[in-house]
């Protein structure tokens, strides 16, 4: 996801870690499960609180809970289940990173998200629709622009 314009690592790496609030929530997504993405049509979505997710990675690599909560400064999301205790003792909620975990059940109380998800599938079916068109032939397009000058010079005066 290129969304500056010069391809050096340090910009890129700088403007990651200086993104504003609703850029760094585009990049706190996740894959969708098999089922769910058969039964929308997309692969990924940006973790929201209330999504039931599985860790992929990391000690608690299969665990299942529902999200509690989603720090977008840290770039961290915290899922019920998924804790450790502190210095006092206490039970304390775990950061994992989105790219390591799956969504397995989406939060749906927000309709925009419905229509989020609906403009996503018919962008990727427009682009699957073109990848599968294949390439136009090189000289399509060529010929009809030739004809239309005939023998005239650049200008399009005849002599």
């Amino acid at each position: 996801m290129r969304w500056i314009k010069s391809a050096q690592p340090r910009k890129q790496r700088k403007a990651f870690f200086n993104a504003p609030l609703h850029k760094r929530q585009k990049m706190m997504a996740a894959p969708l499960s098999r089922e769910l993405r058969e039964k929308y049509g997309i692969r990924s979505l940006p973790v929201r609180v209330g999504d039931e997710v599985v860790v992929m990675r990391g000690d608690w690599k299969g665990h299942r809970g529902k999200v509690v909560k989603v720090d977008l400064k840290r770039m961290r999301i915290y899922v019920e289940g998924v804790t450790v205790t502190n210095a006092r003792g206490e039970p304390r909620y775990y950061p994992l990173h989105p790219s390591k975990v799956m969504i397995v059940k989406l939060n749906l109380d927000d309709k925009r998200r419905l229509e989020i998800i609906e403009r996503k599938r018919k962008q990727r079916e427009e682009l699957l629709a073109i990848l599968r068109a294949g390439p136009k032939p090189a000289g399509e397009g060529v010929k009809a622009e030739e004809g239309a000058g005939g023998e005239e010079g650049e200008s399009g005066v005849s002599r």
